[in-house]
């Protein structure tokens, strides 16, 4: 396959969706015979839960674009699954992030020559056509730009919008079989929201505004360098080179102070960006971030940013605050006045403070260690299909999805760099709501 496949392959991709209401509807008439065979009726609940969410994972780990995004998003519900459900998801998905295909030559000169003129080589003394890196919707080409810089020059896919789209308006329509595994999740808006995100990802004149704004404010930074924006369109996206070690590089052999370094830097990244940009970058795996050879942190990529002009949550803070104080009474109040808890659902406050301490066991403490061994720990302890599991009950507010993306894909790279470092320092710092006002007293919950 290549990628000039993509739209004319658009048949099977919705085809593949269109199998997930039939073959529910099937599990749904046997468990009714299984019931009326003599079975409980939450044993059978839970056999169709499974068998659902078997199918649900096993259509959408086959797909690309939009059902990948789903995937990202919904990373912290799938810990609510058992890993034979979601494994082979997970290793789909990995194998389908490692083997983008690679645009044909004359394809990367027809999208240069449509969006850039006729005479689209007069802007550069040379360009390779070999692309070195590739992703879900484009691949990146090294060359040299008219005045001598190095530069980077980022290629969307033709057809790659449409299709990562369409994927999003055949899943818009799995809402009832997300609705049987994920409860307490609403989860029309959390497509409907994630949709309109993916929109500005296809959209590279606002990629390149971001970059340019992140560029500006992190110039000369001690501890950041982002590359800044030579030029920009639709589908074309010219920016300075930056070389440095790949993050993926530290995490497979990086030594322990290295390690410490990337990690805190990049959680340091994550947390001021909001607060000195109005932005937060919202893909942060480790493809996008390199360790520079003065020590900063390179950091790539601003398709998907969380536009934040007031910063991070006042909530999030105040929350995780007084989490740590025990209180959870208010806690569970905050999460439903921000939407994380529905109107219409209870919740075990002790199978929450036991879902909860795991992610918030970092704020609580001077130094944390992330570790691969945690995470499963954590993981293990929410992996129950019964409707009482609290991960289950709890909903994503729109407002919060890409934040939980970062979260979540965050936690996930400090567990592979195994990072010990001061992070509650940085929480303290740049995460409104989390320190107690200057007179000592508590900041009230807003």
């Amino acid at each position: 396959m290549t990628v000039s496949d993509l739209p004319r392959r658009a048949v099977t991709r919705s085809a593949k969706l269109a199998t997930l209401p039939l073959g529910f509807a099937g599990r749904a008439a046997l468990g009714l015979g299984k019931r009326l065979g003599g079975k409980s009726a939450e044993i059978v609940a839970q056999e169709v839960q499974q068998r659902t969410a078997e199918q649900i994972f096993k259509v959408l780990g086959e797909l690309k674009g939009g059902a990948m995004k789903l995937g990202q998003a919904l990373s912290i519900f799938e810990a609510a699954l058992p890993a034979e459900i979601v494994g082979p998801y997970r290793a789909t998905l990995t194998k389908l992030q490692d083997a983008a295909p690679p645009l044909p030559v004359a394809t990367v000169h027809k999208v240069l020559t449509e969006q850039l003129g006729d005479d689209w080589r007069e802007n550069f003394l040379s360009f390779d056509d070999r692309p070195t890196a590739a992703a879900s919707i484009g691949q990146v080409h090294k060359a040299v730009w008219h005045d001598g810089r190095e530069v980077a020059v980022k290629i969307q896919y033709p057809g790659a919008g449409k299709a990562l789209l369409g994927d999003f308006a055949q899943l818009a329509r799995l809402g009832k079989l997300f609705g049987v595994l994920l409860p307490g999740l609403d989860m029309k808006a959390v497509l409907s929201e994630l949709r309109e995100r993916v929109a500005e990802e296809l959209d590279y004149l606002r990629e390149a505004e971001a970059q340019h704004a992140f560029a500006q404010e992190f110039a000369d930074d001690p501890d950041f360098h982002v590359p800044d924006v030579v030029a920009a369109n639709e589908m074309v996206l010219v920016s300075e080179w930056m070389d440095g070690t790949p993050l993926s590089r530290i995490i497979a052999g990086g030594t322990t102070e290295e390690r410490d370094l990337a990690g805190l830097l990049f959680v340091r990244f994550l947390f001021c960006s909001p607060a000195r940009v109005g932005m937060l970058h919202a893909d942060p795996h480790p493809g996008n971030f390199r360790m520079l050879a003065n020590g900063k942190l390179g950091i790539l990529d601003f398709g998907a940013v969380n536009r934040l002009p007031d910063g991070y949550p006042k909530a999030f803070g105040q929350l995780t605050r007084i989490f740590n104080e025990g209180d959870m009474d208010t806690v569970v109040a905050g999460l439903r006045r921000e939407g994380f808890i529905r109107p219409d659902i209870e919740v075990d406050k002790d199978a929450l403070r036991a879902f909860l301490a795991p992610y918030v066991e970092p704020t609580a403490v001077e130094e944390f260690t992330f570790s691969r061994e945690w995470l499963q720990n954590q993981a293990a302890s929410v992996t129950d299909l019964r409707p009482t599991n609290v991960v289950r009950q709890l909903n994503l507010p729109v407002s919060y999805v890409l934040i939980h993306r970062v979260h979540a894909a965050g936690v996930g790279v400090l567990c592979q760099l195994g990072t010990t470092a001061r992070f509650r320092d940085e929480v303290i710092r740049w995460v409104p709501g989390f320190i107690d006002d200057p007179n000592g007293e508590p900041v009230p919950l807003t």
